[in-house]
């Protein structure tokens, strides 16, 4: 397994690379999405705050810039292994089924097709309305250390998804007022139908897999929206849509960890590594499942991750595996701490298990 880091935004610089670098990484996992700013393409500093491409255009990045971002991340050593999530600008409407829906896919595919021409293996992606939608932040990790947590009717309350936004973010800030319609499980399993049909075989000439990430909360509907994979069964539902290497999971343990499912987070990472199903990995633990449950240090929850190495690498996982939402530490650099800390449990316990 290759160990890697997941950056954000401004995070995505010279000196993030080599913190990577220096805490064992060897891979990055770029997400790109609502961080986008006009100016230089590879930023030098956290400071100067640039990015890579312009924000809210509706344009997916360019070969150009894709390729730069590649040239940033191996120059300090590092491979880039994955980006991940579509910003919704570029494809609000094929999760909507909008009228730009096909537009937005060819951009999808143009994507993928330049992806693949530049070296960069995995998208990531999460077919959302509703998002990531309900977390509150707290002390609910080991030492009161911040971190967050979902919990259910004790969080805030839902409300209707206005119009002009998608994944908590607004494409269009001139929607006229109202919110979305309501989202059934069908109408969503059908668009996701139609759009691995349109973008799987593109990823297959490309030689790119497309790696779905399961709904975070894993709730049945979010704010009137309809979720797909809510329970870690229905991840071979989505695999069975399209059967192809390039149509495959960004498996998050720690969401399916959160699930209340026919079978548990153990089962899951046996299950779809054994179909080599997995394009990488969200190495979290948490305590609790829905409707409550907090996300806390990894080596504090309740699943066992050292177990759960040893299931990826007795069935030849050979992927990316990077720690997610890693509770921040009381120190000058609190997420710097959290992963570094996370990284170094990571490190030591691949060692031990590629060495039994």
């Amino acid at each position: 397994m290759k160990l890697g880091l997941g950056l954000y935004r401004q995070m995505l610089t010279a000196e993030n690379f080599q913190f990577a670098r220096q805490a064992g990484a060897t891979h990055i996992v770029a997400h790109l999405t609502d961080y986008f700013a006009s100016g230089p393409r590879i930023p030098q500093s956290e400071s100067e705050g640039s990015g890579w491409g312009a924000a809210g255009s509706g344009v997916p990045w360019s070969r150009q810039e894709l390729q730069a971002l590649k040239d940033a991340v191996n120059a300090e050593g590092l491979e880039l292994g994955a980006l991940e999530n579509f910003d919704p600008s570029f494809w609000h409407d094929v999760l909507l089924d909008g009228p730009k829906r096909d537009e937005q896919v060819a951009g999808i595919q143009q994507l993928i097709r330049d992806m693949g021409a530049v070296g960069i293996p995995v998208m990531g992606y999460n077919f959302s309305i509703a998002g990531v939608w309900g977390h509150v932040v707290g002390p609910w990790a080991r030492g009161g250390a911040e971190s967050v947590g979902f919990h259910g009717p004790d969080g805030p309350a839902e409300s209707p998804i206005p119009n002009g936004q998608v994944w908590n973010m607004v494409y269009d800030p001139d929607a006229p007022s109202g919110a979305l319609p309501d989202t059934s499980s069908d109408q969503l399993w059908d668009r996701l139908n139609r759009f691995l049909h349109d973008v799987v075989p593109v990823a297959e000439e490309a030689g790119v897999r497309l790696a779905a990430h399961p709904d975070d909360p894993p709730m049945p509907a979010i704010r009137g929206h309809a979720r797909l994979v809510h329970k870690p069964e229905l991840y071979q539902k989505l695999l069975d849509i399209y059967p192809s290497r390039s149509n495959a999971l960004e498996l998050c343990q720690g969401t399916l960890a959160e699930m209340q499912g026919e079978i548990d987070v153990y089962e899951a990472i046996d299950r779809y590594s054994k179909q080599d199903a997995i394009g990488y990995v969200h190495f979290r633990n948490v305590k609790g499942k829905v409707p409550k449950y907090d996300e806390v240090f990894v080596d504090e929850g309740d699943v066992d991750m050292i177990e759960c190495l040893r299931i990826y690498h007795r069935n030849g996982y050979d992927g990316v595996i990077i720690p997610d939402h890693t509770p921040q530490m009381t120190c000058d650099a609190p997420w710097h701490a959290g992963m570094a800390f996370a990284l170094g449990y990571m490190k030591a316990a691949l060692t031990m298990i590629e060495s039994e």
